[in-house]
Parts: structure tokens; sequence; C-alpha cells
């Protein structure tokens, strides 16, 4: 019997002695939600944008992801946090219409009157372009990483007074 306990022993301390297993490394979808620490070089993030600066970073970050000019862009209103837009149809001559929010140095949106309602929600899952803004000012620069891992930066001046239309 005290052979046995002895064996036993002995193997549960070479099973707890074998490798460790590597952390798994982050996906892509991981890696681009991931925050960024802010350093003394870049503009703060404000904790909670005042209503002119949310109308702001809406219209720069609808422009970066539509491919617009920030000033067709045009903001209709704001209900709570949210901006509600919409910038001329590009081929029938209409309105698209979208919703935008900021969640932290993230600006979320979705679009409006969408053809499916599956088209219609927030594109903030897995398979989205992820955006991120810093507000230095009028101007606004949004960092827009796709899920592929392609990235773009644009810039866009976007004066107080531009936003009440």
């Amino acid at each position: 019997m005290r052979a046995f306990a002895v064996i036993a022993l002995t193997g549960l301390t070479l099973v707890a002695c074998g490798e460790r297993a590597e952390p798994a490394a982050p996906t892509q979808a991981e890696q681009v939600s991931a925050v960024n620490p802010a350093s003394d070089a870049e503009a703060s993030v404000p904790v909670v944008p005042t209503a002119d600066q949310l109308r702001r970073i809406c219209q720069a970050g609808l422009a970066a992801i539509h491919g617009q000019g920030v000033t067709d862009i045009q903001i209709d209103g704001l209900e709570g946090r949210i901006v509600n837009a919409s910038w001329p149809a590009p081929v029938d001559g209409g309105r698209r219409r979208a919703q935008c929010r900021v969640d932290g140095d993230l600006v979320t949106w979705k679009p409006v009157g969408a053809n499916s309602p599956a088209e219609d929600r927030w594109m903030n899952q897995s398979g989205d372009p992820v955006m991120r803004f810093v507000l230095d000012g009028d101007a606004i620069t949004i960092d827009t990483t796709h899920p592929d891992g392609n990235a773009a930066t644009e810039q866009y001046i976007v004066a107080t007074e531009q936003e009440a239309r």
C-alpha cells in the first residue's frame, strides 16, 4: 500500500511539473477592440462628450465610414446620447440616414431604414469596422480598422457653427 501511495504522489508531481501552455494570441477582433492607452502626445478624450462634441464626432465618423465629405453629413437631431444624421444618397438622389453614438473613444453607428432588419443594427460586431476618434479642438481624427486588419486615418475639421443647419 505504501508503494502505491509513493507511485501515485510521484505521478501527480510529474503531471504538475509538465510544460505550461502558452496563452493564446489575441484574435484580430480582440486586437482591434483593445483600448489603446493615451499618451501625453495625444489629445484627451472627454469622459462624456458635450452635445456639441457628440454631434461633431458623429459627423466626422459617418463621413469617414461612408466616404462622404464632412459637410455632406447633416445632423438632424439628438435623442439623448444618440445623434440622428443624413446625407445625399450617391445613387438615387434620396437621403441615407443613420444613428450614431460615442462610447469612450469608439464611434458606433447604425443605418436607419435599412432594407432588412438584419442590416438595421448597431455596427459593433466582430465583422464590423472599428472607429476610434481623437478630438483636438476643431480637428477630429478618425482611425478606422477593418476586420481584415486594413486601417485608415482621416482628419476632419468640424467647427461648432457647422453643425447647426
